[in-house]
Formats: C-alpha cells, sequence, structure tokens
C-alpha cells in the first residue's frame, strides 16, 4: 500500500515512475490488513499518535480525490469504532482510557451496563462497558490498492511485477537500481519495501532496522453486517463491510518469514470474535490471508530521505499502520523529493536513528 501510494502522488505531480515488486503490489502485507482507520486505539506512543491523527485527518480528501481520478468505488466509512469490555476489568481500563480522551480532546462516549446495548444490539449479552470513538472507521484495502495502481499506471507509471530488488548504489549523481533483471538508474529511489528492508544491501549496507510480524486475518461473509461499526476486544477486532463481509483479525506472531496459517491462530480468532459479535457464529468462512507487518523496535515507521546515501528516501516500517498512514506517507515523500520540503513529521521518523 505505501508503495501504490507513493507512486500515486508521485506520478499525479508529474514525476516519472517506475514501481518494482517481486509480486503483485498489493499482494504482501497489504491483502492481509482489515483496512483499520483508528489511531486512538493503536498509538503506542505519543508520536505514533501524532502520525496516526494526522494521518486520519487526510483519508477523507485523499479518497475523494482518488474516487474522481479512478472513476471506482472505493469502500469508506467513518461510523466510529467501540471499545468493548467484557469483563469488570475490562470495563475500569475503558473508564480510565474515557478520561485520557475528556483530557486531551478527543470525541468519545462511554457507556456501561444495559446502556451498552443500547449503542449497538449487535453486542453480547456479557457486555460490560463500551466506548464509542466516533472518528475512527476504515477503508477497503483491495479496492483502495487497485484504484491507486490504475491511477499510477494512467498516468505514466511502470509497473515491474515479480522484480527483485538485489542491490542499491550510488554512482556519482545517480542512484542504481540492481534487480534480477535489470539496471536501472534515478534521481531518487524511494524504498517502501516493507519487511523486506535487509533482503537488499543498499550502497553495501544490509538493515535490520525491520523485521516481520505476522498477522492472520479471517474472512467472514454474513447476509447484512450485524454492525456498522469497527469493533475492538481484548483479543480481535471486527471490521463490518457494507456488503456483509467481516474481517476478524488479526494475530501477532513472531514467526520470521513463515507466511502460512495456523490452526490455532484461526482457532482463537474464531473464539475471540464470537464472544465480540454473537452474531458471527452463523457467519460462512471464506478464508484466512496472512501478512507480514514491517515491525521496527520503537515502533515508529522509517520516512526520510537516508543519512547515508544522498539519492535515496525511505518508506517503511509502518508495522499495523500502513493504511492508515498511506496518504500522509504518500504526501511527506512526494513533498520531499519533487519539492526538497521537509515535513514536521520526518522528527519523529527520521532514518537516521536506525543508521539508515
Amino acid at each position: 500500500m505505501i508503495g501504490c501510494a507513493v507512486a500515486y502522488e508521485l506520478t499525479r505531480r508529474g514525476a516519472e515512475v517506475v514501481l518494482l515488486d517481486m509480486r503483485q503490489p498489493g499482494a504482501g502485507a497489504t491483502q492481509a490488513s482489515a483496512g483499520m482507520l483508528t489511531p486512538y486505539l493503536e498509538g503506542e506512543s505519543s508520536a505514533l499518535l501524532q502520525l496516526g491523527v494526522a494521518g486520519l485527518a487526510r483519508y477523507a480528501p485523499f479518497v475523494e480525490a482518488l474516487r474522481e481520478a479512478s472513476g471506482r468505488v472505493v469502500e469508506y466509512r467513518r461510523e466510529g469504532s467501540v471499545e468493548v469490555a467484557l469483563s469488570d476489568g475490562e470495563a475500569e481500563a475503558l473508564q480510565s482510557r474515557a478520561a485520557y480522551y475528556a483530557a486531551i480532546g478527543v470525541p468519545h462516549r462511554f457507556v456501561a451496563g444495559d446502556e451498552a446495548h443500547a449503542l449497538d444490539p449487535s453486542l453480547p449479552s456479557a457486555v460490560r462497558a463500551a466506548l464509542l470513538l466516533p472518528d475512527h472507521g476504515y477503508v477497503g484495502v483491495h479496492s483502495l490498492a487497485g484504484a491507486l495502481l490504475a491511477v499510477a499506471e494512467r498516468e505514466g507509471a511502470r509497473v515491474a511485477v515479480g522484480a527483485r530488488v538485489e542491490r542499491v548504489t550510488t554512482e556519482g549523481a545517480v542512484t542504481r537500481v540492481h534487480t534480477d533483471r535489470e539496471v536501472l538508474d534515478a534521481d531518487v529511489v524511494v524504498v517502501a519495501s516493507g519487511s523486506w528492508l535487509g533482503h537488499a544491501t543498499i550502497d553495501g549496507v544490509t538493515s535490520e532496522a525491520v523485521r516481520p510480524v505476522r498477522g492472520q486475518l479471517l474472512q467472514l461473509s454474513m447476509s447484512h453486517a450485524p454492525t456498522s461499526r469497527v469493533l475492538w476486544g481484548r483479543a480481535c477486532y471486527l471490521v463490518p463491510w457494507t456488503d456483509g463481509t467481516l474481517l476478524v483479525g488479526a494475530t501477532v506472531e513472531e514467526a520470521g518469514f513463515d507466511e502460512h496459517a495456523t490452526a490455532a491462530g484461526v482457532s482463537g480468532l474464531l473464539s475471540a470474535a464470537f464472544s465480540l459479535l454473537p452474531a458471527a457464529r452463523t457467519a460462512r468462512f471464506d478464508s484466512v490471508r496472512v501478512g507480514l507487518r514491517p515491525a521496527t523496535k520503537d515502533h515508529l515507521p522509517i520516512i526520510g530521505r537516508s543519512s547515508v546515501a544522498p539519492g535515496v528516501v525511505y518508506a517503511t516500517g509502518h508495522y499495523r499502520s500502513g493504511i492508515l498512514l498511506a496518504p500522509l506517507t504518500a504526501e511527506i515523500v512526494a513533498g520531499l523529493v519533487l519539492d526538497g520540503d521537509a515535513s514536521p513529521h520526518l522528527e519523529h521518523t527520521r532514518p537516521g536513528r536506525f543508521g539508515l
């Protein structure tokens, strides 16, 4: 998703772009993403929260412009998320979170007991409390990636599918990309390789700044969506689409580059989903998807110009926030590459913190 968004933004601003992907674009971690736009639930640090809120603010105009440019349908809904407490301890934790949101001015609504059912009748009888964050939502990942790629190609981007980048070298003022098929010269190379950052050398250096974290995601189908909001529980989250699709995610596993689904992962997600949304028991099981999220040690992405290779710009390491941060990342990278503009957000994401 990050590569597609950057290619889209650069081409629409007049750059000549070649997009290199060892798979089909969008077939890596992107295809196993539920597309949640929930910065207040996943902001593990103040810096990540700032990035997430900035990313969310850009989504509506980003999708609107993309729909107009592509002529495609991109599912995008902002009807909020509901965090659910199924025990007294979880309810107390939710109440503390509500107090925090009140202190920083985040719109929210905390309800307990029977009021939780009034907020969302799909919740289980065991619900103790619920916390609504009305600004949250989701985007259809497959339709988003497809529209980005279609516009980029129409604007002249060349997409090299199945091209494996082996190394990037600096040759004077030229940055050279060596793939298993060809050698390409560029003014700037944007590295958006996700978990596979360490599979290519850049000016002779192989980095371990990003590691893969496996996530398994389930796709279920129902005749109609029992809720219109993202549901978030202790052991899973649920994303309901307008067509009755229900996405259940996601495991967090340190499994290296193993992209296999597991019985334990599927079983655990189903059990958690049934606890959070009882109606899911009647759903049809469609598929399980597996993706490798690109994680950094500080859980912040790596975005910005390389501190050692002047022709290289990084846009990787987004971990669980790749979809949320795609428009913001594309904006930052395009501004940096085409105008030399340094976004204030680069303070938190600079590659130099990992020696890149």
